[in-house]
């Protein structure tokens, strides 16, 4: 029974619901022009300064040597000694960056990169840019600066970040080789055609990943031309699978 038009109007309003919170998340997202999001891990101070120290002391132990040699040659390896360290001091880390997909040994180390904002790797006047204002981030003294913008940016830039448009992310691992099911090589039923090829050993590259049903459903479609019960087609498909990885290609 729907109630009465007083009752209706005397009822006290619903509460709105709440808005839900934000979720904790460090990822940064880029678009593509292609439509594709990326989604980057920005790197925390932390990491950023232990891979800042690990050059640091490379840079030390690479201007020792260089003046313990060049002391022999008294005024001359001094001015010498001088010009390369200006150019350790400001082209060591530029250098890496650009040359070496946005990692310098210390980032290499812990696993970080330089990039554009964007995704793309680091260019010459970006990687240049950020690395003459690190005597701004170093001001008024120990990085104090830097730390402060890093620790007020949701994606941890520094203000040579800043100012040239970077970005230092986790690099992400290099996907290992799958592992696929140990059973024995078998030999399709005909010549297979390099597709073919390429839907076996997927199928059992994939395989770790899918649901027991799902292997079946999918298996269940061979079973037909493969001339075996549906409930034989998964272990016919891995051995063929196996066969072509292990042996190459193989005929009946």
């Amino acid at each position: 029974m729907s109630q009465p038009p007083a009752l209706i109007a005397a009822a006290p309003p619903r509460p709105a619901p709440s808005p839900a919170a934000a979720p904790l998340d460090t990822r940064y997202q880029v678009e593509t022009p292609e439509g594709i999001d990326l989604l980057l891990r920005p790197a925390g101070p932390v990491a950023r300064g232990l891979a800042y120290l690990i050059d640091l002391g490379i840079r030390v132990l690479l201007m020792l040597a260089m003046f313990i040699l060049l002391a022999f040659l008294g005024q001359l390896g001094t001015g010498l000694g001088l010009l390369l360290t200006f150019l350790v001091t400001w082209w060591y880390m530029v250098l890496f960056e650009v040359l070496n997909q946005g990692r310098s040994p210390g980032k290499q180390v812990m696993g970080l990169r330089v990039v554009h904002d964007d995704g793309t790797p680091v260019g010459w006047s970006a990687s240049l840019l950020r690395n003459l204002l690190r005597f701004a981030d170093i001001l008024p003294f120990g990085y104090t600066l830097g730390l402060l913008a890093c620790l007020s940016n949701p994606a941890f830039k520094r203000l040579g970040d800043l100012a040239a448009g970077t970005l230092v992310i986790y690099r992400d691992p290099l996907p290992g080789k799958p592992a696929l099911p140990q059973v024995p090589a078998q030999l399709p039923p005909c010549p297979l055609s390099l597709a073919e090829q390429r839907a076996f050993t997927g199928f059992a590259e994939r395989s770790a990943g899918l649901s027991a049903a799902r292997r079946e459903e999918l298996a269940g479609i061979l079973a037909e031309p493969l001339n075996v019960p549906a409930a034989q087609a998964e272990a016919r498909i891995q051995g063929i699978a196996s066969g072509l990885l292990g042996g190459g290609l193989a005929t009946p």
